[in-house]
């Protein structure tokens, strides 16, 4: 009977292999060539490569299967089953020899963990890869993995949260393996598509995975300080493989600048800050793992205590729910909302999407969101509406339905860790809500409501909390994931329900120590001047332990006492946001208050009441800036009457574009809304474009500039984004798409005259090639700049194979691009 590897998680120090990549080409691997091939053709090199991090001290081999899925292979003629096979087979053959040799350490358990890559394609609505393709793609490779006897998964090198939601749902809904999850963070802790660590982890943590980590990207310093976030993050057992130090290129060959004996001494530390999964990367050989093992040979892990934290994420953004209050925004609600009502059954989703950019802007947490109307498949809607809100907005949002498929349609689809809206005491309710809970992770919200009904008093309140939160516990469901919804009833039919509401929240807070919610604005209805009940409850709910409302937050009264109560309490830090709000904010005799930042200019009531407020995406720019490509389109059209094409290109689109390019380089804006301004702005080249025909004229390009992924390597995630941007600020790009060999470089830049190309490639095993095609065209067209990028590289190591520039991320290579043609370098 197999060992389980979670057995020994936590209890003794777990070490993986080294760099599978950098063991085959010291062994003749070359430049493009397919390493899973290797597991046929190659099988003594493999169990050699196995054997050799086995007698370094390796508890668990990966298998030689990183680019093993059907995307990757396709066009390749190899199999994909028989590859992952062999892969298997290789390492137990491993093994089984290293067992017969009688090493002192062979009887340790020893583990082949199928090793599971990402795509190499960006997802939608971002990119071209859907959630249910990629997700096939995930769930052949594993099942084929454990066919061949794999003992777990490593699901390893992921930088998209929503792809390694994919991948570990497949593992886990189609086998019975364990799963293990290594992610790639840069220096500053964010994933390529701006997840942060804390929110990862609560992701990874809440979709069931049994270990997670880091890897790749980074050497064991830079990786070191990312571990102390991770360990204070996750109570789970925490993997750090980093690289064998930062990369450069020494004739012709990639080599890493930290040695064996360095790299075990900052593995030491790691160890003893509380990881307890430890290996290596790129770079690193069985001497690293060797060193690492000897520095922990009779050590155990370090207990870890770890502070229980209410988490809701997107794919960027984590809102923490505690002591300070969190908004979460009311208006994507059709009840008593005429024109959210047209645009559900319209499908009107433009329109949505403006009101939840409208929320944001005005300060909104958290975004509930329910499409609930007769007529109208909620499943259908939300699981198109989820997608369409996340690429418009990075606040996590509230799954807001009592419809268990729907639910769990929305909450597949959702990019992050959502919270649900909601559960209540029935039987009924609770079987067929926290199942979904459970599989998918997040916060749900408990309605304080059974079947006997909603309690008139506090005491039956707290009583059905309390069940709520023992029944959510069998599922395995924390109770740091549970928000208890007090219930706000309306004051106007029971003089006493304001009082039993408050109440109940102290209890839920002293007793219970739960989180808490309540749709403020309930209490309000059937009263006049309703804003002014809800902004007094909502103040009097705070002060009583509120943790949630859900509330307008367009609503000025309800921002006033939001804010003054954060400003009283401390949560405010000297008041700063306070003034920044209400500086220079007209009193109501007219006077301009004292303070030296210009307030928000509020919004006409009826206009808030009616939620058409303040127009978002008024202008093309705002419609640019926020990726609202319908808008974009339309607005684009409006203004092809009233101005030129030019005059919109400069005055709005490039000025657009600009903003979000520089929010993008400051850290503020991420990766999938400066795609989804992409696309907006695109929807507004394309309207120009039109206009443009249709008179005969031509739109000028301000330069030429020839792109490609390098010969042998498959991955176009980068280049395809750099292309989106060039396109947008006017160049004329050719795309010669990915293993583009050299010469195909040289001639299309000699064909189109083009000054400027750009490299990009992703494997170490590909660099190589990128070199080799610097090297021709400084030859042949020695006037050609070269801007090259990749994760593979840096500057230093970029300046080392001849190119001219590193682009770190999409916008620097903009920026370069708009440098050289801008300053006349090409004598344009």
């Amino acid at each position: 009977m197999k060992n389980d590897i979670r057995e020994y998680l936590g209890r003794e120090f777990l070490l993986y292999d080294g760099g599978t990549g950098t063991y085959l080409q010291a062994h003749g691997l070359k430049a493009g060539e397919l390493p899973e091939a290797w597991n046929r053709t190659h099988r003594e090199t493999l169990i050699q490569m196995h054997t050799s991090f086995l007698e370094a001290g390796s508890h668990i081999l990966l298998t030689n299967t990183f680019g093993a899925n059907a995307g990757k292979l396709a066009g390749t003629g190899c199999d994909l089953k028989e590859l992952i096979t062999a892969g298997a087979e290789n390492a137990r053959e491993a093994v089984r020899r290293y067992r017969k040799s009688g090493a002192p350490q062979a009887g340790r358990p020893l583990f082949i963990s199928l090793d599971i890559g990402p795509s190499g394609r960006l997802m939608e609505p971002y990119g071209d890869l859907s959630f249910e393709t990629a997700y096939e793609w995930f769930r052949e490779a594993a099942v084929y993995g454990e066919e061949a006897g794999a003992d777990l998964v490593t699901i390893e090198t992921m930088s998209d949260s929503y792809e390694v939601k994919a991948a570990l749902l497949a593992v886990k809904e189609n086998t019975k393996l364990p799963v293990f999850v290594t992610m790639v963070f840069d220096e500053g802790g964010r994933l390529l598509t701006g997840g942060e660590i804390r929110g990862t982890a609560a992701l990874l943590e809440g979709l069931g995975a049994d270990a997670i980590g880091l890897n790749c990207g980074l050497g064991p310093y830079q990786m070191e300080k990312l571990a102390d976030t991770l360990l204070e993050a996750t109570s789970l057992p925490v993997i750090i493989n980093p690289n064998a130090g930062l990369p450069r290129c020494e004739g012709g060959r990639t080599v890493y600048d930290i040695g064996a004996g360095e790299f075990g001494a900052v593995m030491e530390r790691i160890a003893g800050r509380g990881a307890c999964v430890l290996g290596g990367c790129c770079g690193t050989t069985a001497e690293y793992i060797a060193e690492t093992a000897r520095r922990l040979q009779g050590r155990r892990p370090v207990r870890r205590a770890v502070e229980k934290r209410t988490l809701a994420t997107s794919y960027s953004r984590c809102v923490e729910i505690g002591e300070d209050p969190v908004i979460i925004g009311e208006r994507i609600n059709p009840t008593g909302k005429k024109w959210l009502k047209q645009a559900l059954m319209d499908g009107d989703t433009d329109r949505i999407l403006k009101e939840a950019i409208r929320e944001q802007e005005d300060g909104a947490h958290i975004l509930d969101v329910n499409v609930g109307l007769p007529g109208l498949s909620e499943a259908d809607t939300l699981r198109e509406l989820i997608p369409a809100l996340q690429a418009v907005t990075d606040l996590p949002l509230q799954i807001d339905t009592s419809d268990a498929e729907a639910m769990e349609q929305a909450a597949r689809r959702y990019n992050g860790r959502p919270m649900y809206n909601s559960v209540n005491g029935k039987k009924e309710s609770m079987e067929a809500v926290f199942p979904i809970v459970k599989k998918y992770g997040g916060v749900v919200v408990g309605l304080c409501l059974d079947e006997e009904g909603i309690p008139a008093d506090a005491q039956g309140r707290v009583r059905i909390a309390k069940k709520i939160i023992d029944t959510a516990a069998s599922y395995g469901i924390d109770k740091k994931d549970i928000v208890i919804d007090a219930l706000a009833l309306t004051v106007s039919a029971d003089a006493g329900s304001a009082q039993t509401t408050l109440e109940t929240l102290r209890r839920l807070k002293d007793e219970l120590g739960v989180a808490t919610v309540l749709g403020v604005s309930n209490i309000s209805f059937g009263l006049p001047a309703r804003e002014t009940i809800n902004a007094a409850f909502f103040a009097m709910a705070l002060y009583n332990g509120l943790s949630c409302g859900i509330i307008n937050p367009s609503s000025q009264a309800m921002r006033d006492s939001y804010d003054a109560y954060r400003a009283l309490c401390g949560f405010d830090r000297n008041c700063g946001e306070y003034i920044a709000r209400n500086a220079g904010r007209k009193t109501a005799a007219g006077a301009v208050q004292a303070g030296s930042a210009p307030g928000r200019q509020e919004a006409p009531a009826a206009d808030a009441a009616a939620g058409s407020g303040r127009p978002a995406g008024a202008t093309l720019r705002h419609a640019i800036e926020k990726g609202l490509i319908g808008e974009a389109r339309s607005r684009t059209e409006e203004l092809l009457g009233k101005d030129t094409p030019m005059g919109i290109i400069d005055g709005q689109l490039i000025p657009a574009l600009d903003a979000v390019g520089k929010r993008f380089e400051q850290g503020t804006l991420f990766l999938p809304q400066l795609l989804m301004s992409a696309d907006a702005a695109g929807a507004a080249f394309e309207a120009i474009r039109a206009c443009l025909e249709k008179s005969g004229q031509k739109q000028e390009k301000k330069g030429t500039i020839v792109l490609a992924t390098v010969k042998g390597d498959i991955h176009d995630i980068g280049k395809n984004i750099v292309k989106a941007l060039l396109q947008n600020y006017g160049y004329e790009v050719l795309d010669l798409g990915k293993d583009v060999k050299p010469e195909r470089v040289l001639e299309a830049v000699r064909d189109s005259g083009a000054p400027l190309a750009g490299l990009s490639a992703l494997m170490t095993t590909t660099v190589a090639y990128m070199e080799e095609t610097i090297a021709l065209l400084k030859k042949e067209r020695p006037q050609v700049r070269v801007m090259v990028g990749g994760a593979v590289l840096n500057a230093e190591y970029a300046a080392s194979i001849g190119a001219d520039f590193y682009g770190a991320d999409a916008m620097a290579s903009v920026r370069y691009a708009e440098e050289l043609f801008s300053q006349g370098v090409f004598g344009g």
